[in-house]
């Protein structure tokens, strides 16, 4: 089934966001839609799916004019969305949330064996070894991410959005889902593919069409495009240097020196110091319990450790007491953890980013004055000031996470997945931004998944495995050949890192 977008407008109130969209969608063929957080990806893709309706131009399936009444019926003309957020029922089953207002019946009976074995048929093809009757809340999110897929596969969609569908998916994970892209391609499915990794979209992609500012700016043939071209076009300059330059050498003070910590159940016998003006990489697998070593530290998850800031013991039983001591974290987990979506801008940068006391002293123009210094400092773009934060791009929301963390000037700054569902411009902000703290004299631990990120950024890596720090590397010693060693256990243990 073809569909084709004409001329597509849309507008919220006074704000046009989209501008004379046009895409064509062939059977048999995957067709990437690319450009910068807020370039108008989103709005498209739920415009396509039934979820928005255009302000003006036309949708159309095997060229007749189609007006979807919503987002099911979307999926009933077979045109189907695979959300970027998770849209589960945490508290059903994995083969519930799979069937979920299409659930299979026997007469007038749910037929439960039907559906428990088309479960797990779907996740066996999709190579995910989670069980039908496991309870989603109890699952890792890159198997949330397989039960999404599995979900819209049961739908049997000839129209397939997948909005960057392996943001939380290892590298495996992903190889099994480019898979099943093949084979749906090869069934004359017609697909859309999202994604911030252009090293994906080269991938898997047939054509490219290259969103800026809410207008098509360019549509080619995959194979005529390399990463480059296609990143200079998303932001309309140079990006081939993505990270800066080290602006000076690190500091040989210690401000940070960790010994013995333990979180139980996920990290043993961590030690490593951090120097002044230090980006600090912490690479490992996923499940290798990076993240859960410094929320251990911060005071998120039971942690015992001798710590010590400037020379001098420090305990921190929460993130409070952390903070205090100059210590502070950037969750991973930015929509669920580090904002309220349904607050305002400045509500976000003031709301336990200070403590009560100081919050007290502030009146309602210091808080706007700081969210204008916020937004000048961070390049934070966005409507108007009053929009709630979980209307704003990914990357916008990531920039207000980072200046609401920066208000309470701390002196280490410990940032979990910095540029994760982010594009390729904001990236470059986001590493410039971190250089800049840096260049301040903060010291900086980073841990990321995206091996890249972790070698261009960081003075010196830690990797993981298993709960232990397998090795330290820096220099010309910071490869993917060696952190990949360290973190697969082909290197032996190197034990702690001073």
């Amino acid at each position: 089934m073809k569909l084709t977008l004409s001329q597509i407008d849309r507008s919220f109130g006074a704000v046009q966001v989209l501008h004379g969209i046009g895409i064509t969608l062939q059977p048999g063929e995957v067709h990437a839609l690319i450009g910068e957080n807020g370039a108008g990806k989103s709005t498209t893709m739920k415009i396509i799916s039934g979820y928005l309706a255009p302000t003006a131009g036309k949708v159309a399936l095997d060229d007749a004019p189609v007006t979807f009444a919503g987002s099911q019926d979307a999926e009933a003309r077979g045109v189907v969305l695979i959300h970027q957020e998770f849209n589960l029922a945490e508290q059903l089953t994995v083969e519930q949330n799979i069937f979920l207002g299409h659930e299979l019946k026997r007469g007038f009976l749910l037929d439960k064996a039907a559906m428990r074995e088309k479960a797990a048929a779907l996740l066996k093809r999709l190579d995910c070894n989670v069980a039908p009757t496991a309870t989603v809340r109890d699952i890792s999110n890159p198997d949330k991410q397989m039960v999404e897929i599995a979900k819209a596969l049961s739908r049997d969609a000839r129209v397939l959005i997948m909005d960057e569908p392996t943001a939380v998916l290892t590298e495996r994970e992903a190889e099994s889902l480019f898979t099943q892209v093949d084979r749906l391609r090869a069934d004359g499915v017609a697909i859309l593919f999202t994604s911030h990794k252009l090293d994906e979209v080269k991938r898997i992609s047939d054509r490219v069409t290259i969103l800026r500012d809410g207008r098509v700016v360019g549509q080619h043939a995959t194979a005529d495009l390399s990463e480059d071209d296609m990143a200079t076009a998303m932001v309309g300059r140079d990006v081939s240097s993505l990270y800066p330059e080290r602006a000076g050498p690190v500091g040989s003070e210690v401000v940070l020196s960790v010994r013995n910590l333990q979180v139980p159940g996920h990290a043993r016998d961590i030690e490593f110091e951090l120097r002044v003006g230090e980006i600090l990489g912490l690479a490992g697998l996923i499940g290798s319990g990076r993240t859960e070593t410094m929320e251990g530290l911060v005071g998120l998850r039971t942690a015992t450790a001798d710590i010590a800031v400037d020379g001098r013991p420090a305990s921190f039983q929460t993130p409070r007491a952390a903070l205090d001591a100059g210590v502070a974290y950037l969750t991973e987990d930015r929509k669920e953890r580090g904002l309220l979506l349904r607050k305002g801008m400045r509500e976000n940068l003031t709301l336990q980013s200070l403590s009560d006391f100081t919050r007290l002293l502030i009146d309602e123009s210091a808080e706007d004055a700081a969210l204008t210094k916020a937004i000048a400092d961070f390049d934070i773009r966005a409507p108007h000031r009053g929009v709630d934060v979980g209307n704003l791009s990914g990357g916008n929301q990531q920039k207000l996470l980072l200046a609401k963390t920066m208000l309470a000037e701390p002196r280490i700054v410990i940032i979990d997945e910095p540029t994760r569902g982010i594009d390729i411009g904001t990236k470059q902000q986001i590493y410039e931004f971190i250089h800049a703290l840096a260049a301040e004299g903060k010291s900086i631990i980073v841990i990321s998944s995206e091996m890249q990120e972790v070698i261009g950024l960081s003075d010196r890596v830690l990797v993981m495995r298993e709960g232990r720090i397998t090795g330290e590397l820096s220099g010309d010693d910071i490869t993917e050949d060696r952190i990949i060693r360290l973190a697969t256990g082909l290197d032996g243990l190197k034990g702690a890192a001073a």
